[in-house]
């Protein structure tokens, strides 16, 4: 077997792609496209984003401290990826991508109503890094489109049809390989 050795870098993928709603009181709501998002503890419920802080949303989430992630499905792509290399200084990325914010009792943020799931976040902590910083954050509740619920109440999710990322390109999440211990399972 023969390998290539290359300089450091993120070659973690692929990875989900979220839209990250914020907002400012009394200014619209915005919308910024992260690769870099995930989970650090259970309990209590924990996830991080890591954003550049010449960002526009990196001001509105450190001054209000509080996001919401929302999941990208593969009819949301094109808004993903639109809101990814527009910026919310010069566009209302809701109005301009056609999406709706949605309220909840979580946040005064409000998330994307089309996506099948969102994520309530308020920062615990910010972490610069370098390229990028780092806000850890506590989950503070979840809203799910109840269209994706199975029989069980388990989130269905070949039926949201999500996507992740991956160097530069979207793919859409294939068909489920097994679940978690099924090769130790008895049959």
């Amino acid at each position: 077997m023969s390998k290539a050795s290359w300089k450091p870098g993120n070659m973690l993928y692929p990875v989900p792609a979220v839209m990250v709603s914020c907002k400012r009181p009394g200014e619209k709501a915005n919308i910024i496209t992260l690769a870099w998002a995930g989970t650090i503890c259970s309990d209590p419920a924990m996830v991080s984003i890591s954003v550049r802080p010449e960002r526009y949303s990196y001001g509105i989430i450190q001054e209000t401290g509080e996001f919401v992630i929302n999941l990208v499905t593969e009819d949301l792509t094109r808004a993903c990826d639109w809101c990814g290399v527009r910026s919310g200084r010069d566009h209302d990325k809701f109005k301009e991508m056609k999406l709706t914010e949605y309220r909840s009792e979580f946040t005064d943020c409000p998330a994307i109503a089309e996506s099948p799931v969102n994520i309530y976040c308020r920062v615990k902590k910010l972490e610069k890094l370098g390229s990028h910083d780092m806000f850890i954050s506590e989950v503070t509740g979840v809203t799910v489109d109840e269209r994706f619920m199975d029989a069980k109440g388990r989130f269905d999710l070949a039926a949201a049809k999500l996507i992740a990322y991956s160097h530069g390109e979207y793919f859409a999440l294939g068909r489920k390989l097994g679940r978690f211990g099924y090769s130790v399972r008895k049959r």
